[in-house]
C-alpha cells in the first residue's frame, strides 16, 4: 500500500510543478488524454485561472452533477490543483464553503495560488489522505471527487471516512473511473496504470458493494463515458504491456462514471420506547 501511495504522491507533485510551469502536456490521469480532456465548458473554463486547468486530471466534472446549495459546505477528496474546489465554492455561495484535502504539497501550493488569482476566499486547502481526513465527524453536506478514490489502495477505508465526515442526510457524489467487469490480470499490477487511474479503479458492483459496507443509501452508479479500443490504446500505450493483445480485452470495461449515495438522516425520537 505504501508504495502505491508513494509513486501516485511522486506523480502527482510532478504535475502541478509542469501545471505551475505552465507546461500543457501535464500528465496526469491516462495522460490527461482520452479520460481528462473536454469535461469543462468554456464558461466555467473562462473563469478560472489557466493553472488550475492545467493541473485538471479528473475522469468528469463533479461540480457541474453534484447538487450543491447557497451555505452549504463541501469537501473535495484529492482536490490537485484546486479547479473544483473553485467551483464548488461559488456555487455554495459567500455563506458556504469549500474545502480541499490533498497529501501533495506541489499541488496544495499550486491550489492556494489558483483560489487566489480566482479570488476565492471561502475556501481552505488541508494536507492530508484520503484514508484519514482531517475534519470531525458530521462536518460536511457533500462530498466530491474526480478520478481520486480510484488511485487509493484501501477505498473501503476511503469510503468509511467519508461517510464519518457527512452529516447526517450529507450527499457523496463523485466522478470516477469504473471497470464493467474485469480486465487482465498484469494490467491491474502495472502501477504505471495505477497511476493513470485505471489499474486500480473498482467493478460498478464492487464499489455498490462496499458504499453499502460504508453505511450509505441510495447508492447510484451513472456511466459518463466509455473507453473504445483506441482509447484503450491510449492509456496503455506506457505501460510495458503488449498493447495489441491487452487493448482490445479492456475496450469497452474502461468507463467514467458519477457515483451517487447517501448519509441516512439521523431518526428523531418520538415516543417513550423508541429510543431504547
Amino acid at each position: 500500500m505504501e508504495s502505491i501511495t508513494n509513486t501516485v504522491k511522486e506523480r502527482y507533485a510532478e504535475a502541478a510543478r509542469r501545471a505551475a510551469a505552465g507546461d500543457a502536456g501535464t500528465c496526469g490521469c491516462a495522460c490527461c488524454d482520452p479520460i481528462s480532456s473536454n469535461l469543462y465548458t468554456d464558461s466555467e473554463t473562462a473563469t478560472l485561472p489557466a493553472a488550475a486547468i492545467r493541473a485538471s486530471l479528473g475522469c468528469g466534472n463533479p461540480t457541474a452533477l453534484a447538487t450543491l446549495h447557497e451555505g452549504e459546505t463541501v469537501l473535495d477528496l484529492g482536490s490537485g490543483g484546486g479547479i473544483d474546489v473553485i467551483l464548488s465554492a461559488r456555487r455554495v455561495g459567500p455563506t458556504g464553503y469549500a474545502y480541499g484535502l490533498d497529501m501533495t504539497d506541489e499541488m496544495l501550493a499550486l491550489a492556494r495560488e489558483n483560489a487566489r488569482t480566482a479570488s476565492v476566499s471561502n475556501v481552505e486547502f488541508l494536507k492530508g489522505a484520503i484514508e484519514r481526513v482531517p475534519l470531525p465527524d458530521n462536518s460536511v453536506d457533500v462530498i466530491i471527487s474526480n478520478c481520486v478514490i480510484n488511485l487509493s489502495a484501501d477505498k473501503d477505508l476511503v469510503l468509511r471516512e467519508a461517510f464519518r465526515v457527512l452529516e447526517p442526510g450529507g450527499r457523496f457524489a463523485v466522478s470516477d473511473v469504473v471497470m464493467r467487469g474485469e480486465i487482465p490480470a498484469d494490467a491491474r499490477r502495472s502501477m504505471e496504470l495505477w497511476v493513470g487511474c485505471i489499474a486500480g479503479a473498482l467493478t460498478d458492483d464492487d464499489y455498490r458493494t462496499k458504499l453499502t459496507a460504508a453505511g450509505f443509501v441510495d447508492i447510484e452508479i451513472e456511466t459518463t463515458r466509455v473507453y473504445d479500443i483506441e482509447d484503450a490504446r491510449t492509456f496503455l500505450t506506457e505501460s510495458g504491456l503488449d498493447v495489441d493483445r491487452i487493448a482490445p480485452l479492456v475496450s469497452g470495461r474502461v468507463t467514467s462514471a458519477f457515483v451517487r449515495a447517501r448519509k441516512p438522516a439521523e431518526r428523531s425520537c418520538c415516543g417513550p420506547t423508541c429510543c431504547s
